[in-house]
């Protein structure tokens, strides 16, 4: 028996809440090629991700990864810590 589900999609961002009780929020950003004017310009999406051991600080860089829905809008988990906040 193999892993179910496929490839899930990872993202990499920096935490910006976590005040909840297991949850985190996390701030994505991305650049963006403008249409017009040719200048890259960031794109940022917030993602509410579930936090087992409330591990994460506000600061910290972590990759959250794609999973079943957990509550109304958690859909993505915390996979690790990257970097610590300073």
């Amino acid at each position: 028996m193999g892993e179910r589900g496929g490839n899930k999609r990872t993202i990499k961002g920096v935490v910006v809440s976590d005040r909840m009780d297991k949850t985190i929020i996390v701030k994505a950003e991305r650049l963006v090629k403008h249409p017009v004017f040719h200048k890259y310009v960031r794109r940022h999406v917030k993602y509410k991700a579930h936090d087992e051991k409330n591990l994460c600080k506000i600061g910290d860089t972590v990759v959250i990864i794609e999973t079943r829905p957990i509550s109304k809008d958690k859909r993505w988990r915390m996979l690790e810590i990257t970097e610590r906040a300073k």
